[in-house]
């Protein structure tokens, strides 16, 4: 008998032949519906296994991993068995997985195989980041959810979606899943200080839950943590910056929605040491400070600087990615040269685009110094070190977790930004 990954392999090969013999034009009109046979018949090959689990899906343009990483670590502190599917990795009770796929929101048949496994497992829960490229595809099809968490929204994949309109309503697609869901129950927990906040409370749910930054008033943002207040009481945690405490918050809301106790939540938290790629320190007992962050979009690459404002910082970025958010790049230049000592330009994710040219579009935002350009990754991250003196921070964004820097052709590299910081930290201490 063919294994249940060889069935998946063929099915979708099959589906794929047919969809090349059918001209774009007519191809395009009837999308859609491709999109949704594919998702149904993922959903009855598993059995809709959606059904037999509490599912939370989690969306929003900044902090979805972050969130699902919180709000697990909050449920298994409070002894449930837990599944959980983000950017950084797969997991299905105690056995985790790196996510190597270069997308956060996997195929319709992967999706609804791990929700199986979960469900075979015995897990109470699943929390799945749910994205607009992935509801694009329908791959939040027929997954029905208990809740809904929206984390923030600014521009994004805009030459995906067209528009930033288009964009938005990709996300609030993810939302009106919720209206057909056959949970009891069905919450949606929305972020109250984003402007687009409105758009998803005006989906149908059970319950409408929201949180904001005065739930944890009065709260102090250190590089080392934060410290903040929940339900009265006084917490710390060993995340640092405001967008970790949005998360925070967000995770604490979904949390207290399944009844988890107060006490439980802050318990979690301040056992809680960080999320790979997150604002990520790279110790090697060096005197200063090494951060590895995803920080992809302008937004995002702000507010990681703007917790390390007091210290001098090098900072290592590229233009997060060939052929797509073109615009971005001179912005997150133009952000770097504002908090950054040191500016050391370097290749991320070029795909078929030139890499120089990706660079030389960032470079054009940096007006106040020359910023060094090494193409080289590895090369650019050991000039960091090399430059670095006791206090400062080395800052290198754009990629996280992410397992390979993509190249033209489809090529992929294997990288790890916290392992090669590690490699290089290692030849100057020694």
């Amino acid at each position: 008998m063919r294994s249940d990954l060889t069935t998946i392999t063929m099915l979708e090969t099959i589906l794929s032949r047919i969809r090349d013999h059918i001209p774009a034009k007519i191809f395009r009109i009837y999308q859609p519906a491709y999109h949704w046979v594919i998702s149904l018949m993922a959903a009855v090959w598993y059995r809709f296994p959606s059904r037999k689990i509490k599912v939370i899906g989690v969306t929003g343009t900044k902090g979805k991993s972050s969130t699902v990483e919180i709000l697990n670590a909050i449920l298994e502190e409070t002894g449930y068995k837990t599944a959980l599917s983000n950017t950084i990795r797969f997991k299905v009770g105690d056995i985790s997985s790196e996510n190597l796929f270069k997308m956060s929101m996997p195929g319709r048949f992967a999706m609804q195989k791990l929700i199986r496994k979960a469900v075979n497992n015995g897990c109470a829960y699943i929390i799945i980041e749910m994205t607009s490229q992935g509801a694009l595809l329908y791959r939040h099809r027929f997954i029905e959810l208990d809740a809904f968490v929206f984390t923030n929204l600014s521009p994004e994949h805009i030459e995906a979606h067209g528009s930033y309109e288009n964009y938005v309503d990709s996300k609030l697609s993810i939302c009106r899943n919720i209206k057909i869901s056959g949970k009891k129950d069905r919450t949606i927990i929305t972020n109250a200080d984003d402007k687009e906040s409105y758009r998803f409370t005006e989906c149908t749910a059970d319950r409408k839950l929201s949180f904001g930054i005065h739930d944890a008033e009065p709260y102090t943002v250190k590089k080392e943590g934060l410290e903040f207040t929940y339900e009265g009481k006084r917490v710390t945690s060993h995340l640092s910056g405001l967008f970790n405490l949005y998360n925070i918050l967000a995770a604490a809301t979904v949390a207290r929605s399944q009844n988890v106790s107060t006490d439980e939540i802050i318990r979690a938290i301040e056992k809680f040491n960080g999320i790979p790629g997150r604002v990520q320190k790279i110790d090697a007992g060096q005197d200063f400070t090494v951060i590895v962050d995803y920080a992809h979009t302008a937004d995002s690459l702000e507010k990681l600087y703007q917790v390390f404002q007091s210290s001098r910082n090098i900072c290592v970025l590229g233009g997060t990615g060939g052929g797509r958010d073109t615009s971005k790049r001179s912005v997150m230049g133009k952000i770097a040269d504002t908090y950054c000592d040191e500016i050391i330009l370097t290749d991320e994710d070029p795909y078929d685009e030139d890499p120089k040219k990706i660079v030389d579009d960032v470079a054009k935002g940096i007006t106040s110094q020359i910023p060094t350009i090494i193409m080289d990754r590895r090369a650019a991250v050991a000039e960091a070190i090399k430059r670095a003196k006791t206090g400062d921070s080395i800052l290198i964004t754009g990629k996280g977790t992410d397992p390979y820097i993509m190249g033209a052709k489809g090529t992929k590299t294997p990288w790890s930004d916290a392992r090669v910081s590690r490699e290089e930290l290692g030849k100057k201490i020694r």
